[in-house]
């Protein structure tokens, strides 16, 4: 799996949002650098979960619609003598 990587405008923000949950949820203050350093953290150590869980849901929802397609297809078949 290819590392996680966010587009300069994304990290921007993800930063952003970290810097503003440490305030406000934990009444501290974290510089850009360390936010900066603990996304890149999690993005590493947490986010193939997170990308693996996508993914199965992903083909969750494949698998269903599949089924559905191959249920339509049955509907289509003609009644022929042989079956």
């Amino acid at each position: 799996m290819a590392a996680i990587e966010f587009s300069k405008d994304q990290k921007i923000t993800l930063v952003d949002q970290i810097q503003k949950y440490f305030e406000k949820e934990l009444d501290q203050e974290i510089g850009e650098f360390d936010a900066e350093f603990l996304l890149d953290f999690f993005s590493e150590k947490v986010g193939g979960y997170y990308y693996n869980q996508g993914l199965n849901d992903a083909r969750a929802i494949l698998d269903d619609k599949l089924e559905t397609i191959t249920e339509s297809f049955y509907e289509l078949e003609k009644v022929t003598e042989f079956g």
